[in-house]
Order: structure tokens, then C-alpha cells, then sequence
């Protein structure tokens, strides 16, 4: 008998019953090591999730509490399709089941139901498939009716400027940044304030580690697995609202009457610098910035610098007279339309001839020839200094991205013939919120202000905590109480018979600018060419300003209106462009405002009298009423 065969079996049984055991001993070895602490996973993945919990942008305000951006919350779906497969292969359910369902999800969300189910049967493996970006309640309600597994809402964030395009400039708008950790699209802030405070006004995410039952509906949030989410705070506005829509539609009314390619307008606190209004045309609307060009989004009140012109004379002119170089009554031999500095060939030349004038005509005149004569007698260390003193070639402290700081050549840069290119207000870049920051100063006894925009942050109480200071250093005094009071009653002339006295003429017998003598109005004009690079200044192309404020006696508001590139034909002077709508921007705010009227303004001193071009004494006295509009006549085109 063979007992071979009997031994190889044994051994093979022997071999296989070891292998059995080295790999049932592998298999407990492995369930007790790496494979349990998966099959733990796996549990808690099914019964528990992590769930991220999105902050709310924070709102924007007026001074006044106005809203003026904020944030709603609406819901958007999405599916499971992992899950819900798993749901209708178990328990005596079927997927002609789950084909019914979503073909009446797909229904209610208007899709396509065999997209709908191919997309869900593509992505079978995923846990997350968003299907509707925004629903209203409406479609929530009927989607919760169906009681579909594996279908589920996440918020959707969406910024909301309830006022439209105002202040869209100075708010910026929001843009999509990518998915955050709560599945939702992140905002974020492309421009303006929203781009400036995104750190406060975006807060921070929370979580919570959610336990599910079955149909992955939450039951319970243990407190320590809660971690709140940190809204953004709301943010308040120095700008009145009031006032920013009187100076945008001022500055859209002027642009379309003379036809200027582009237009910027300030208007400022002249006591605290605060911007009560910011403006530019052509301009946008927030709530759909892809509807814009990023040139119409261009903030140019404050990164566009220009040659401002005439408008830089007061600026040049009121700190000689505080450095006695010269006085209000002192005379200037203008002889001609023309004059020579006296070096090379250059002539300085007048627009209109009046023959010698005194300091204060030659700034209510604006003549060249006399700015010149006092740059001349001043010096280039005196105004280089000077223009410093006021802000310009530096940043006005405002809280919004990209300020450009303008340009004043170091002195060292300057050369003979800069004396008396800079008395006319060339080779010197400024914004028009320097301008406005410099005026101010006038009418704020002498002392330049820091730029401000934003009061501050609330807190949760609702009380405004202040920002802190920005670049533009701690107030200054930079000509004398006196001299800035001086200052202000020359400019004051200016609208009454100087460059802009087109602001008190009529027009078929109707106010150019209603209600200007209620307030005592006092600026300057500018009217500057426009350089064309190598091929040097425009024959027929001009910056066309006016800069100011009201009431002269105890100013309260001072604006900066800039209308670039006018149609010659229709106007082209500063007075006649920009003059009436800053005007009109001045007296409609402060009616606004309720500031009570100017009284009569007093006449020149008696030793500037004298001297003054076809002075006449009547001209300070008020119209006591306004003149009836004749009947059947249209509305005034104002010139």
C-alpha cells in the first residue's frame, strides 16, 4: 500500500490551514490597526460633518445712517448623488423612484430632466453637485414638498447697492472670488471702500461638526464642535447721500450741456475735511460692474492728476500777501495783452486787457500777466514752498486705493521758466480732491486738514469706532487767520464780477444759477490747456474749473468741479463750464442743509476801492426777489 500520496495531502492541508491562519491573524491585525481606524472614519463620515458657517459682509452707511450697500442672503441647491443613489438601492426602493424625483426637481428648478438625471448618474461618486446658484423662498418650499434625499440648500450671499450708481466710485463694488470653505461663492472687494476695508468688512467663517441620522438630516451639534462665525463689520461714510446725488447730477448736467469728455467733483466739510460728496462722470453701477469699463470705474477725483490752470493763483497769491511781498491794494503795470519776464522771447499773455490792476483784481480778473509779476516778486524757493504748505505733490490722507500723490517738481527741477509757468497753474500736477483739500484751508482760518471719508466701523452696540489717522499727517496752519479771511473776500468778488459772474446772469429772464445771492459764494476759476506730449499744449482743448466754497462769512462747504475737454464751441472758460454747477451744487446742499442766508456782503476796503476795473458799489446789493419766468417759455439752456 502507497502512503506517499496520504503525506503530500497531509502537508498540503497542513500548508493551506497555516495559510488560512497567517491570513485570518493578518485580517484581526489589520481590523485592529489601520482597517478600524478607516471603518471609524467611515462611521463618522457617515453620521457626522463638518459644516462651515458663512460671516455676512458687513453693511455700508451715510453719515446719516443712509444704506447705501449691504448684504442678503438667498439659498441655492445641491445634490448628493452618492448619497441619494444609496438610498433608493436599499430598504425596497428602486431608481425609477429616484427618477421621478428628479424629474420633478428639475421641473421646479427649470432643467432639463434627462440633463439633470445624466448629471447626477455622471457624477454618482461626488457627495456635493450644485444645481441652482439663487432660489427664491418660493422654489425652497416646493423643493422641500418633494422630500428628496440627498437634496440639500446652501446660502448664497449677494451684495445689494440700494440706491443704484451713487457714490459707485467711492463704494467700488464686490466681485466673485472663488468657492469659500462653506461652498458659497466668496465676495470680495474690487474697488472703492470695498476693496479698502475687505479685511473688516469680509469677518471670518465658522464651523460646527454636525451628528446625522440616516437621510443625513442634522440631529445635534455638540458645543464644543461649535465654532460661531465672525460677521464683518459695518462700515460709516463721512459722504451725505443727499449731497452726493445733488453733486452727481449737477456734474451729469454740466457734462451733458457743454459736451465734456469726463468730469470730476469734490465737495468737502470746510471745517473737518471730511468728503461729504465724491463724484465722477461718466460713472457706473455697482451692482453689475461687468456692464462697465474699467475707464468709467476710474476713481480720476483722486488718481487722474492734471494741470490745473488759473485755479493755483490763490494758492501762490495768499501766502505772498502773508509774507508782505505784496498787498491786496498793491498795483501791477499791465500795459498790454502782452508781456515779457524779460528772459529769451517768451511772452505772457492776457485774454481780455484792463491795463494795471491791483492783487485783487488780478485773482478776480485772472490775469497772467499779474500772477506772473507776483511769482516773479516771490521767488521759486517761496512757492515751492507754498504749494507744499497746501497739500499738493502729497497724499490728502483719503481712505480709498490708489490716491496719486500729483506732482510738484523738487526745487532743485526748477528752472527760470518755471516761475512763471507755475503762476499760471502748469508744470504742477494736482487732483481735484487736492484742490478741494487746499481751498478748504481758506475757509478754514488758514489750517489745512487730513482727508477723510470714513467716520469708522460699528460695533455691535451701534457706536462708531473711528478709524485711525491716514498718510496725511496731523492738521497745519499754513497761512494766518487773517490772510485766509483776506483770501476769501477777494475770491468773493469773483462770482459777481470777476471770471464767473456768469453764475448771477440769467437766461430768458431766469436766474443762470437760482438762489445764488442767498449765500455768499467765493472761488476761483481755471482754465488750462491740455498737453498733448511731445507735440506740446492743445490749441483747442482745455481743463475747465471751479474751485470754492459758501457762505463767505462763515464757510460750511467747499467743492472742486473739473469738466475735462469741453466743447470749445458750446464753452470752454472755467467760469462758464464748471462755474454754474458748482454753483448750483453750493446752494442746493446748503438749502439741504438749512444753513440760514448770508448777510449783504461788505463792499472793498477804501484803499483797494480806488483801484478796483469799473467797480460799482451796487453790484453787493441783493435781488430781493427773482425774476417771473415769462409764460410759454421753456427751461433756460444755461451757458
Amino acid at each position: 500500500m502507497d502512503t506517499g500520496f496520504s503525506r503530500v495531502r497531509g502537508l498540503v492541508v497542513l500548508l493551506l490551514l497555516g495559510t488560512g491562519m497567517v491570513v485570518l491573524a493578518g485580517r484581526v491585525a489589520y481590523l485592529q490597526t489601520y482597517g478600524r481606524q478607516r471603518v471609524i472614519q467611515k462611521a463618522e463620515g457617515q453620521h457626522h460633518r463638518t459644516e462651515w458657517l458663512p460671516a455676512r459682509r458687513g453693511s455700508i452707511f451715510d453719515r446719516n445712517g443712509a444704506l447705501l450697500a449691504c448684504t442678503v442672503q438667498n439659498q441655492g441647491v445641491f445634490v448628493d448623488p452618492s448619497f441619494m443613489t444609496e438610498y433608493f438601492q436599499t430598504d425596497g426602493r428602486s431608481l425609477t423612484e429616484m427618477d421621478q424625483k428628479v424629474r420633478a426637481l428639475a421641473g421646479i428648478l427649470d432643467w432639463d430632466p434627462f440633463k439633470l438625471a445624466g448629471l447626477i448618474s455622471e457624477k454618482s461618486e461626488s457627495q456635493y453637485l450644485k444645481i441652482a446658484a439663487s432660489v427664491d423662498e418660493t422654489t425652497v418650499s416646493a423643493i422641500r414638498k418633494l422630500d428628496l434625499p440627498g437634496v440639500g440648500f446652501f446660502p448664497v450671499d449677494q451684495r445689494i447697492y440700494p440706491m443704484g450708481a451713487v457714490a459707485a466710485h467711492i463704494l467700488g463694488g464686490v466681485g466673485k472670488d472663488g468657492d469659500s470653505p462653506t461652498g458659497t461663492e466668496r465676495q470680495k472687494g474690487l474697488e472703492g471702500v470695498e476693496l479698502r476695508f475687505e479685511k473688516q468688512l469680509a469677518g471670518r467663517v465658522g464651523q460646527q461638526r454636525v451628528l446625522k441620522d440616516a437621510r443625513r438630516r442634522a440631529i445635534a451639534v455638540n458645543e464644543d464642535d461649535y465654532v460661531p462665525p465672525e460677521h464683518g463689520r459695518h462700515l460709516m461714510l463721512t459722504i451725505d447721500a443727499n449731497i452726493q446725488m445733488i453733486v452727481e447730477q449737477e456734474l451729469t448736467d454740466t457734462c451733458t450741456r457743454t459736451k465734456g469728455k469726463r468730469a470730476e467733483a469734490v465737495v468737502l466739510d470746510a471745517k473737518t475735511g471730511e468728503v461729504l460728496a465724491l463724484a465722477n462722470w461718466p460713472t457706473f453701477n455697482p451692482q453689475d460692474l461687468n456692464a462697465s469699463t474699467p475707464e468709467a470705474r476710474t476713481n480720476n477725483a483722486l488718481v487722474a492728476p492734471f494741470e490745473p490752470g488759473s485755479a493755483m493763483k490763490p494758492f501762490i497769491a495768499g501766502p505772498a500777501m502773508a509774507d508782505g511781498v505784496v498787498s491786496w491794494g498793491q498795483m501791477f503795470p499791465i500795459h498790454s495783452l502782452s508781456w515779457s519776464p524779460g528772459y529769451s522771447n517768451r511772452r505772457i499773455t492776457d485774454t481780455h486787457g484792463y491795463g494795471p490792476l491791483c492783487l485783487w483784481d488780478v485773482l478776480v480778473k485772472s490775469s497772467n500777466i499779474g500772477s506772473c509779476m507776483v511769482s516773479e516778486r516771490y521767488g521759486n524757493p517761496k512757492i515751492y514752498a507754498a504749494l507744499t504748505a497746501f497739500g499738493y505733490g502729497q497724499l490728502t490722507g483719503i481712505e480709498l486705493p490708489g490716491e496719486n500723490r500729483g506732482r510738484v517738481k523738487p526745487l532743485a527741477q526748477w528752472g527760470r521758466a518755471s516761475t512763471d509757468s507755475v503762476a499760471q497753474g502748469y508744470e504742477v500736477m494736482v487732483t481735484p480732491l487736492q484742490l478741494a483739500r487746499a481751498m478748504a484751508a481758506y475757509a478754514n482760518s488758514g489750517r489745512l486738514m487730513p482727508v477723510h471719508i470714513v467716520k469708522g466701523t460699528l460695533d455691535d452696540a451701534g457706536r462708531v469706532i473711528p478709524q485711525a489717522a491716514g498718510g496725511a499727517g496731523a492738521p497745519r496752519q499754513v497761512v494766518d487767520p487773517a490772510t485766509a479771511l483776506k483770501m476769501r473776500r477777494i475770491l468773493a468778488d469773483v462770482p459777481l464780477r470777476g471770471t464767473a459772474s456768469i453764475i448771477k446772469s440769467k437766461v430768458d429772464n431766469q436766474w443762470n444759477v437760482d438762489n445764488w445771492w442767498v449765500w455768499n459764494i467765493f472761488g476761483k476759476t481755471g482754465t488750462a490747456h491740455i498737453s498733448e506730449g511731445p507735440a506740446g499744449y492743445s490749441s483747442t482743448r482745455f481743463n475747465s474749473t471751479f474751485l470754492g466754497g459758501a457762505p463767505f462769512e462763515d464757510p460750511k462747504l467747499v467743492v472742486a468741479m473739473i469738466v475735462h475737454d469741453p466743447d470749445r464751441a458750446i464753452a470752454h472758460f472755467g467760469g462758464a463750464v464748471s462755474g454754474p454747477g458748482a454753483a448750483r451744487i453750493l446752494t442746493r446742499s446748503l438749502a439741504y442743509m438749512q444753513v440760514p442766508p448770508s448777510p449783504q456782503l461788505p463792499p472793498p476796503p477804501v484803499e483797494v476801492v480806488s483801484h478796483l476795473v469799473n467797480y460799482q458799489a451796487n453790484i453787493y446789493n441783493k435781488p430781493t426777489t427773482q425774476p417771473a419766468k415769462p409764460a410759454g417759455t421753456a427751461t433756460p439752456v444755461r451757458h
